[in-house]
């Protein structure tokens, strides 16, 4: 009951949200401009999906944005120096880099029981260098990648290619988290990881498995956004992992683990994605735009903070009655 209200809520802040952003700029209800924004963001919805696994297992990953650099510029380089020139050979490859960085960083986190947030900074600091080692202060453009972009321009029954990749990664994720014993198994880990290893579910490797889950999707996005942008270099993606927790967190997912749901995930990743949308429409800078997703998490949280002491209150006086 309790999430369910929470999924409600944020439909209704998405829908006041639209219906506020057309008030003032029409156009932004066309379907035109819904599909550009679900394209454009396609990479944060589907990385949420794979922060979601992580958070709901009590970790964290800032390391999503340089494993989606590595990928996104080996791939880049690989069409640039005419080595490959198949477009799901490359998507093949990307997402084997990304699988391997996700893989190192759960083995660390799982069986070397390192702090997620300490192994995923390590994370991010190797990964990026890489990119930028292998790079050599080159960068593809979209000659260097040939028709490697048209992928991002295509479209399958009047839907972008991106958005049915998008589709297909939220159904999977969704029938896994709710009706597998996988998924029963990542939500008990973060309930309660002790009570989980003594149950016989194996925490190292769940969490393993996670951060492989998240690495593998890290590589998916690097190579969708050198397609959508149409470009790969080092510094792509930076900073863009702020924008993957933040639409789990905005989506209802604790950050202490065992509470979140694909369907919040969703719903924050559009609210994301529309504020980024409609904030230029308006006319606030980039600068007040960081500001307003800011206080947006912040308030988010608060929210959260006081509806679990609220439910944990009722709960206990419940008990007592």
């Amino acid at each position: 009951m309790k999430k369910n209200f929470r999924e409600l809520s944020l439909v209704i802040v998405l829908v006041l949200l639209v219906g506020a952003v057309s008030i003032k700029n029409p156009s932004f209800l066309s379907l035109g401009n819904f599909a550009e924004i679900l394209k454009n963001n396609a990479v944060t919805m589907i990385l949420a999906l794979g922060m979601l696994c992580v958070l709901l297992v009590g970790g964290i990953d800032i390391s999503v944005a340089s494993t989606m650099a590595l990928s996104g510029m080996s791939v880049g380089l690989l069409f640039k120096f005419n080595i490959i020139s198949s477009t799901p050979l490359g998507f093949l490859i990307g997402i084997a880099i990304g699988a391997v960085c996700g893989l190192l960083i759960g083995v660390i986190v799982g069986y070397g029981k390192v702090a997620p947030i300490i192994a995923t900074m390590g994370g991010m600091y190797i990964f990026r260098s890489l990119a930028y080692v292998i790079s050599d202060s080159q960068w593809a453009g979209a000659d260097a990648l040939r028709h490697f972009p048209n992928f991002a321009l295509g479209s399958f029954l009047g839907i972008n290619n991106c958005v049915w990749i998008v589709i297909a990664c939220y159904i999977i994720f969704f029938v896994v988290l709710k009706w597998t014993k996988f998924g029963r198994n990542i939500y008990a880990v973060g309930s309660n990881p002790i009570a989980a290893e003594i149950s016989g579910i194996n925490v190292a490797q769940v969490k393993l498995c996670v951060y492989t889950i998240m690495g593998t999707l890290a590589g998916l996005g690097g190579v969708l956004a050198t397609t959508i942008y149409a470009s790969a270099m080092p510094s792509m993606q930076l900073g863009s992992e702020m924008d993957v927790i933040a639409a789990c967190v905005i989506g209802g997912v604790s950050m202490s683990g065992g509470r979140g749901s694909v369907i919040g995930a969703l719903l924050g990743s559009l609210i994301l994605a529309v504020i980024g949308k409609a904030l230029p429409l308006v006319g606030i800078s980039a600068i007040a735009q960081n500001t307003v997703k800011g206080l947006l998490i912040v308030v988010v949280i608060l929210v959260n903070v006081i509806t679990q002491r609220a439910m944990k209150k009722r709960s206990l006086e419940r008990r007592e009655m």
